[in-house]
């Protein structure tokens, strides 16, 4: 008799069906020589948010919440464990526990690293606050060119770095000055009304960002307007997009630091993503702006879990 038969490993589900395989089951440690579908890293920084924020949580409770998703697409009729895919987990960044440009750093050669493995055809980064996204697109310019950017945010996150250095709200700002990226290279779709200062729209348009607000979004199919930034990306040699949660609307993403109304359907960021990813330049990604200490059963990081998963269709 096995006195412990009935005594299962710590963390792992309270139930098994021996039809069904969770998503979580996908995720594999990163090995020398290990291949993979997509690659994910966790950067889990939000010391430089303007706002309140435990993002630094978020890369952890993305990937608890993989346990909440099966492997089957019923819609598409595949089942992504019988197809083999595979997610080959590198891991979270040790960040520095007092310096933020240290925590930079680190991000931005970890990530250097990280793609440098070829492990995977896809990566996608898990934040942290949008201040990663600096450090992670310089990682990616120098790993593969040029780079393009489709942002996907209510808010321009161009502010200037005088009044409070590199925080989550000057991302873009700082690869357009340190001569990352070009402004004709950024393509922003769902900004907000009232969630933005005059001179950080005045100065997207001066620098020659295309953005698109969150009008623009309900007035066309999304496709539409994928296709488009897509087509006016043709020249870049990668393609990179950088998701900010909170261009959802509140009603959908509690657990973002700054939630508010008017945003876009989950929906509608998770077709765009599909359409997206259906160009080969398109092979990079991040996740940012989710605190899971303020998420309501964890609806926010569960969305960010559906966006890994439609990446491996």
């Amino acid at each position: 008799m096995n006195t412990f038969q009935h005594i299962k490993p710590a963390g792992k589900a309270q139930f098994k069906d021996r039809y069904t395989t969770k998503a979580a089951e996908l995720l594999t440690a990163w090995g020398e020589g290990r291949k993979g579908d997509i690659a994910i890293i966790g950067a889990p920084l939000s010391k430089p948010s303007i706002s309140h924020s435990g993002a630094s949580f978020a890369p952890d409770a993305i990937r608890r919440c993989l346990n909440s998703f099966t492997t089957y697409n019923i819609e598409g009729g595949a089942d992504l464990a019988d197809e083999r895919k595979a997610i080959i987990d590198f891991g979270d960044i040790t960040m520095h526990p007092t310096s933020i440009e240290e925590s930079h750093q680190r991000i931005y050669e970890s990530t250097k690293a990280a793609v440098e493995t070829n492990a995977a055809p896809f990566s996608i980064i898990l934040g942290g606050d949008h201040s990663i996204t600096t450090s992670t697109v310089k990682a990616i310019k120098e790993t593969k060119g040029t780079v393009g950017i489709i942002q996907f945010d209510a808010h321009h996150d161009l502010r200037n770095t005088e009044d409070g250095g590199p925080t989550n709200g000057t991302p873009f700002r700082r690869l357009l000055e340190e001569g990352h990226i070009k402004g004709e290279h950024l393509i922003q779709i769902g900004i907000r009304n009232y969630a933005n200062a005059k001179a950080y729209h005045d100065y997207a348009i001066e620098q020659g960002v295309t953005v698109y607000t969150m009008q623009d979004v309900k007035k066309q199919p999304i496709t539409e307007l994928i296709q488009q930034a897509l087509t006016r990306l043709d020249k870049v040699d990668t393609i990179y997009l950088s998701v900010d949660m909170d261009v959802l609307d509140q009603a959908y993403a509690p657990g973002c630091p700054a939630i508010g109304p008017g945003g876009m359907h989950p929906n509608t960021l998770t077709q765009a993503i599909q359409t997206a990813m259906q160009h080969r330049k398109v092979n990079t990604m991040d996740i940012v702006e989710i605190d899971p200490t303020l998420d309501i059963r964890d609806m926010t990081s569960r969305i960010a879990a559906l966006l890994i998963l439609e990446t491996l269709i």
